[in-house]
């Protein structure tokens, strides 16, 4: 379980990361070597997903939901610096509790 929890903030990582490189390079006009970064990150995502040991994809994605509307709002501080708001806040814990009650109730134990 605690494996699975450290695999869901990984893809999240890996996810948001890819997102954010082409964020930099859309928005923010960097270097196109942030397109590849981001592909390659993109990429990791979505192997990291299928290590998570849940039986069905679509309950993953449905769990890693959740994990990653909090991993964003982690981003948004450590990596933006920007913090977030109370909406931010009751918005993210209903969304991680969705996410438990799915988890619990599927994972392999």
């Amino acid at each position: 379980m605690i494996i699975n929890l450290g695999l869901f903030f990984l893809a999240a990582f890996f996810e948001i990361f890819g997102c954010f490189a082409f964020w930099l390079y859309f928005r923010l006009e960097k270097t196109p070597w942030w397109v590849a970064l981001g592909v390659i990150s993109l990429m990791l995502f979505a192997y990291v997903l299928t290590k998570i040991d849940v039986e069905h994809a679509g309950r993953v994605y449905a769990i890693y939901g959740g994990i990653y509307i909090v991993a964003s709002l982690i981003w948004l501080i450590l990596v933006e610096k920007e913090s977030f708001n109370r909406w931010d806040i009751i918005g993210a814990s209903v969304a991680i509790l969705g996410a438990f009650i799915i988890f619990a109730g599927n994972a392999k134990v």
